[in-house]
């Protein structure tokens, strides 16, 4: 089926800001220009749009029509039966218009797939703004929206970016905006409140950002709070270029912060006394071939993510054991509903500070189809509303690159970028997702991807064993399980500069090498098949899979430091 594959897709937004007054005149008084501008994805034929007056079903009262109109129309969703012969080219941009509206009307846009799926991802554009998005899911979907000129000065509260869960001290506060006003802004009044303390305002300069574009601000001044505890964090924008925002109501964005302690570094204890060990999760509990584990990055959860290898044929599972260790602890097995192709046979999985989780999958090629290579990490959300909830027809997944078969191995750096280890390249890899498509999408045209080739690194050929990584967020350094040569190495991320292109399978921003990296081989002795790795402060622990032995480092001085 289809719907179990994800392709490449370039996503182009046609940004047009120059329609004049000659385009807008072959509209009556009363009424502007609509444009469409529609990117389709690999099965342009499948797309048909239609507007009508708001709430009229389709086909009843249409104004204008477009895409596959003699195999789809108003009743061909999910019927499969259209061919190319018919309707937009695939991965195309097309601007369909003007289309004449009445201003002060609203009205829906209707969008019908043949294969019910979605695909097709529409930009509304009035009196010369891109003012609307809406990206189609295929099922009879509708979309409404009022023609209505935008205020010079409106900024909407998005979200606030700043991590959920943090340290006791200066907090930094982050949002991001989305600007509906019809002015560049060049400078704003930032202001947050925690619960009902002091409104912190601050005047940030020097902007320039472009109406109907989307943007993140850091406040002058951090947060400052030593009590842990849970707090509502709001932000907003309380002025653009000295002007107060014409629309107060979208003007807020809110989120639960919760100010906890960090990770203790307790491993010395393990050097004075034979730690006792307690199961709390096994095969009474789903726990079945487990690969890898993490925690939520909210740590006062206690919430422990386990992924589970499961079958080719029917991807992995994850299991989230809540409140673990504890009397109330309780656990909820998971499998997406494309896991065949997003989470197929995972060897890892990590957790991002902004609550996104990463799995590396242990296969050749996610399609399953003998073809050539088309797999690599998946991005997910930790929210229950979200993960492994029904999405489209590409399960519920956030992102995917296909650039790393045989992935052994994830490790977090920042926000939605990661590291693998790729057994079918031998190499070392960064993966950016940067802005995720949203659950069961597929535009991957922003991903960031770099291979760091390592003399000699070579993975399990049964591809059974991983090589983990775990990345040392103080110093930079990369360190590497490499369980074939029985070596720990290392990578300083800080270093390198961007070489030769590679050959993507999909379209991406970004697939280069990179060249002058430094790396250094860290221990090579002691080890039988290294395979986990973590750092807590300046201590690293690597455990040994053929003895099951645990090493711990003091990785605290110069190299060598073992």
């Amino acid at each position: 089926m289809k719907n179990l594959y994800e392709f490449p897709k370039t996503l182009t937004l046609i940004l047009s800001f120059l329609f004049t007054s000659p385009s807008w005149s072959q509209c009556g008084t009363g009424e502007t220009a609509l444009y469409l501008n529609i990117n389709t994805d690999q099965w342009g034929y499948e797309c048909y749009w239609q507007i009508t007056p708001v709430g009229n079903a389709c086909d009843v009262g249409t104004i204008e029509e477009g895409g596959n109109l003699s195999q789809v129309g108003c009743n061909g969703a999910g019927q499969q039966d259209a061919t190319t012969a018919q309707g937009y080219a695939d991965f195309a941009s097309i601007s369909e218009g003007p289309i004449c509206l009445s201003i002060g009307e609203t009205y829906t846009l209707h969008y019908v797939d043949d294969y019910g799926d979605g695909g097709a991802v529409f930009e509304l554009e009035l009196f010369g703004f891109p003012i609307f998005n809406f990206t189609g899911m295929g099922n009879d979907d509708e979309f409404e929206f009022t023609v209505t000129e935008p205020l010079p000065y409106d900024v909407e509260g998005v979200a606030v970016q700043s991590y959920s869960y943090v340290q006791p001290g200066d907090i930094p506060v982050i949002g991001e905006f989305f600007s509906r006003g019809s002015e560049t802004i060049n400078n704003v009044e930032f202001s947050y409140q925690a619960n009902n303390g002091p409104v912190i305002t601050g005047t940030i300069d020097g902007l320039n950002i472009l109406p109907f574009t989307s943007f993140s601000l850091t406040h002058p001044q951090p947060w400052s709070e030593l009590n842990t505890g849970e707090y509502t964090m709001t932000i907003w924008i309380s002025a653009i270029n000295g002007n107060p925002d014409m629309n107060i109501i979208n003007d807020e964005a809110s989120r639960t912060m919760t100010v906890g302690p960090g990770i203790p570094n307790i491993l010395d204890d393990y050097m004075t006394f034979v730690p006792e060990t307690e199961q709390i999760a096994g095969a009474g509990q789903s726990v079945n071939n487990p690969r890898d584990l993490d925690f939520h990055p909210v740590l006062t959860r206690k919430e422990l993510w386990v992924v589970l290898k499961s079958t080719e044929n029917s991807g992995g599972k994850t299991v989230k054991i809540s409140d673990a260790g504890e009397a109330s602890q309780d656990e909820l097995l998971q499998q997406d509903g494309n896991a065949w192709h997003f989470m197929s046979l995972p060897t890892g999985i990590a957790f991002s500070r902004n609550e996104n989780f990463a799995t590396s999958p242990g296969v050749y090629d996610a399609n399953h189809d003998g073809g050539a290579p088309f797999t690599g990490p998946a991005l997910w959300s930790s929210d229950p509303d979200v993960y492994a909830q029904p999405s489209g027809g590409n399960g519920s997944h956030l992102d995917m690159l296909h650039e790393s078969p045989y992935s052994m191995g994830i490790a977090y750096e920042t926000d939605n970028k990661f590291w693998v280890t790729c057994g079918e390249h031998d190499e070392i890899m960064s993966f950016d997702f940067q802005h995720d498509h949203g659950p069961g999408n597929s535009d991957h045209a922003d991903g960031i991807i770099y291979k760091y080739p390592i003399p000699g690194y070579d993975e399990d050929p049964e591809h059974e064993v991983p090589d983990h990584l775990v990345l040392d967020q103080n110093t930079g350094w990369l360190y590497v399980c490499n369980s074939q040569q029985n070596r720990v190495i290392r990578i300083n991320t800080n270093t390198g500069t961007p070489g030769a292109s590679a050959t993507p399978h999909e379209a991406t921003a970004v697939y280069k090498y990179m060249d002058d990296f430094v790396w250094e081989e860290c221990i090579s002795t002691g080890l039988d098949a290294p395979t986990g790795i973590d750092i807590v402060e300046n201590r690293m622990i690597v455990s040994n899979y053929n003895t099951g032995d645990i090493n711990l480092y003091d990785i605290s001085g110069d190299f060598p430091f073992c």
